[in-house]
């Protein structure tokens, strides 16, 4: 069972993977919509808050159209389509690698009287990892489903996982585990 005092966050799924390695990261974030997509109906029918919180891809707006627009493209469309964010959903863009920096994500948090967060999203060992320390610096407790979290390589994402549970604190499991603890 999950907190009710918990929100979800969806980071960089809006994505247009046009960079180096982009199609790796496709590849492997195709794996994680589904699991995300379960977690965002639980939430949703919970009441718990959907946080999607997105790169800005030079645009400089928190205009989900816009976006989504600018992401969708043949690689993207099987991985932005289903998780495009619902109409109660918040939407946040980032400067940085971490939700947190230079955003309102902490504000919101506090207004919603969230104390625990669910982290999915993309890349797990940069932008999902950074949000997750700067969560736990913030006191916030950690829940990371390994199925609904991509990096580039296995090796990264285990790395990544490894360093959330042992150091931030985070409770590691699978978004299955989630419904039923």
């Amino acid at each position: 069972m999950i907190p009710k005092d918990t929100a979800l966050l969806v980071i960089d799924m809006l994505n247009p993977f046009e960079f180096s390695h982009g199609k790796t990261l496709a590849h492997h974030a195709k794996t994680i919509v589904e699991p995300i997509n379960n977690l965002r109906d639980y939430c949703n029918k919970q009441g718990h808050p959907v946080i999607y919180i997105n790169d800005h891809y030079e645009l400089w707006k928190a205009d989900l159209e816009l976006i989504y627009d600018k992401c969708h493209n043949e690689t993207s469309a099987d991985i932005i389509s289903p998780l495009r964010p619902a109409e109660d959903d918040f939407f946040l863009i980032k400067p940085k690698h971490s939700a947190f920096y230079g955003t309102a994500l902490n504000t919101l948090l506090h207004q919603l009287s969230v104390k625990n967060l669910i982290l999915t999203g993309i890349a797990g060992n940069i932008c999902v990892l950074f949000t997750a320390n700067d969560a736990y610096m913030r006191e916030f407790g950690l829940i990371v489903p390994k199925d609904a979290i991509a990096s580039v390589s296995g090796e990264d994402n285990h790395y990544a996982l490894t360093m959330m549970k042992n150091v931030l604190k985070a409770k590691i499991g699978d978004t299955r585990t989630l419904f039923h603890s």
